[in-house]
């Protein structure tokens, strides 16, 4: 049997890593800092490690918003889509998180899409 992709990373503590390390490169990100000034941070991270444990197999329960509507109206572009996978994909490689696993959080990332963009 093959472990969760919740195992594989590391389990919450590393996927909180992973989560904290995206959205502080979102908050600089040129593209993307826009929408996360005056934002409460410290919650964002809180959900998105929620969402992101749930999503992969772990026993957490994700207390916010479904993706479509937290996204409606925000008018998101694929550019800006592309530019959180690519944070994504930095922290998960700071730390230290395996190629495999790396494509196959994309790949998830990149399945959400229709959630999210220009709703």
């Amino acid at each position: 049997m093959t472990s969760s992709l919740y195992q594989r990373l590391g389990g919450a503590e590393r996927i909180a890593a992973v989560v904290d390390d995206a959205l502080d490169r979102h908050a600089v990100n040129p593209l993307l800092a826009p929408r996360f000034r005056g934002k409460d941070l410290s919650k964002l991270k809180q959900l998105g490690t929620q969402f992101f444990c749930m999503g992969s197999g772990g026993p957490q329960r994700y207390e916010g918003r479904d993706l479509r509507l937290a996204h409606t109206g925000m008018n998101i572009s694929e550019q800006e889509l592309t530019a959180t996978i690519d944070d994504f994909v930095a922290a998960l490689q700071a730390q230290g998180v395996a190629p495999p696993e790396v494509n196959e959080v994309v790949g998830v990332l990149y399945s959400l899409k229709g959630e999210v963009l220009r709703i």
